[in-house]
């Protein structure tokens, strides 16, 4: 088996796993949509945002070294797994003994101008345990990857979805239905509220206790005897994929967080429509995080070989062609896609004017496309980075994801108060391009890779024009661009038969 159809293969099993598993947490959209207004899906668009900038820190870039350290001490595996744990646990350690006491603190800070909401203390703890569970399976899953056991993989993060689904639809719809309708035992529900938000994150802990719990196989093999030899070498390596992780989580979440902080309250609804709307985008994030799943364990596996460049290069063609073909399929479908937050519809008159309705998520529609090529940009971006992780370079994911932090941070800052969330969106797409060049140029210099860039450039122009001409030109419309977009696939077929049939022989 080619060493392409092998990793096909590998991430086609993480890739169905995270589709189902996402698209599955996508179908709890609409219900948030209906049930919360804009302004209370704002809440927990900031607290998730807030969780994974949390989560990059915890996790100390670990993962990544886990795996290199693998590739590089062979004989010495138990050590690389027991050293990665144990820098997670300590700052798990550290981290829960200080929020722990400082709970409400961190409540009022989050809520500074606004009226004060105390449950806000009761979802920061929620999500203080959240984060502690997810820390703690960090390389407890990269085990499980390493090994090469997608589908053990694939079964825990099936069960952690469903139990957030199932949990989810229980506090909605379960408890209200039981105490409506006079069941036995509705007496013992007296703490229910209804519509209060704070459920979606114990949904969310719970889940994430019974996936640690679900890892315990992995986690017993665990010994609390580090190597000092090692470890000093792996913090080395880690603390400017660290800083790298920070800076990449602050491109994607740092534009909700300053919306919450930089819109007045009467604007706060623009956090909410801003969050529902990049839910649109998860299908392509989805295909990115099952892609990065399966490649960053073979590419560090496949390093040493002869043609390992050619290899990337050729993965990066079929990564591409993926992408803009999803992203071409998203956005001449939304149409169809925007019903997953079509939100509140209430019914108003005028005189002399018909019933209308409104959607009011519905509003912020157009930063779609936006959002969505900037995960191509990111998508391609992270296929780049290879080169610096397997150069042992890691302070130019550092420099450029670094450069990405700024510009976001910087631009949402000057542009935010004028634009709102429209400046958010295309600050995302200019932070991705420009970390997506800076990864070419930088890597080509220093781990050249024969990237086909003629080919690649003419996707993503195709792609853009295809989208421009679906979406504002024809305003939408489903027919026309389900046409643009079988026209572009039929090509693309067209211009890759002789390699797909060569991939398919190997």
């Amino acid at each position: 088996m080619s060493a392409i159809k092998k990793f096909a293969g590998q991430t086609a099993i993480y890739g169905v796993s995270t589709v189902i598993s996402r698209f599955l947490g996508f179908l709890l959209s609409p219900i948030y949509t209906r049930i919360y207004s804009a302004k209370v899906y704002g809440i927990f668009t900031v607290m998730f945002a807030w969780a994974s900038i949390l989560n990059a820190i915890l996790a100390f870039g670990m993962e990544t070294t886990f795996f290199r350290y693998l590739n590089k001490f062979e004989n010495e595996k138990q050590k690389v797994y027991n050293n990665t744990f144990i820098v997670i646990l300590s700052l798990t350690a550290v981290f829960l003994s200080f929020s722990v006491l400082f709970t409400e603190d961190i409540a009022h800070w989050m809520q500074q101008g606004r009226v004060y909401d105390a449950d806000y203390a009761t979802y920061i703890n929620y999500f203080i345990w959240i984060l502690v569970a997810d820390a703690l399976a960090v390389i407890p899953f990269a085990k499980v990857r390493a090994e090469g056991k997608p589908m053990r993989y694939s079964l825990i993060k099936f069960t952690n979805i469903l139990t957030f689904i199932g949990l989810n639809l229980f506090f909605i719809f379960g408890v209200p239905f039981w105490i409506n309708n006079d069941l036995p035992g509705e007496s013992l529900l007296s703490w229910y509220r209804g519509r209060w938000v704070g459920y979606v994150f114990l949904s969310n802990l719970i889940a994430s206790i019974i996936t640690l719990l679900l890892l315990l196989p992995e986690i017993i093999q665990v010994r609390l005897k580090y190597d000092s030899r090692i470890l000093k070498d792996m913090m080395y390596y880690s603390l400017p994929i660290l800083i790298a992780n920070i800076s990449f989580i602050i491109n994607e979440h740092i534009d909700k967080i300053l919306l919450g902080m930089l819109l007045p309250p009467e604007q706060q609804d623009q956090v909410g429509i801003y969050g529902a709307c990049a839910k649109i985008a998860i299908f392509l994030s989805i295909f990115i995080n099952a892609f990065r799943l399966g490649a960053e364990p073979f590419f560090f596996s496949h390093a040493r070989n002869k043609n390992s460049g050619e290899t990337y290069a050729r993965i990066m063609n079929y990564f591409v062609i993926a992408v803009c073909l999803i992203f071409v399929m998203l956005v001449t479908n939304i149409e169809i896609l925007k019903y997953f937050i079509e939100g509140d519809i209430w019914k108003f008159s005028t005189e002399g004017e018909d019933l209308r309705q409104k959607r009011e998520y519905w509003s912020g529609l157009p930063v779609v496309p936006v959002l969505l090529f900037g995960y191509v940009s990111l998508g391609i971006y992270i296929n780049l980075s290879i080169w610096y992780k397997l150069s042992d370079q890691t302070r130019y994911g550092l420099y450029i994801s670094g450069v990405g932090a700024i510009l976001t941070i910087v631009l949402n800052v000057l542009f935010i108060p004028i634009y709102g969330y429209l400046a958010s969106a295309w600050i995302s797409l200019t932070a991705y391009t420009v970390m997506m060049i800076l990864s070419y140029i930088w890597g080509q210099k220093n781990y050249p890779i024969p990237y086909n860039i003629n080919k690649i450039a003419g996707y993503l122009i195709s792609s853009v024009i295809i989208v421009f001409v679906s979406f504002v030109v024809f305003k939408r419309n489903l027919i026309i661009g389900n046409t643009l977009f079988i026209i572009f696939t039929l090509v693309t077929y067209y211009v890759e038969r002789k390699e797909l049939r060569n991939l398919l022989r190997a």
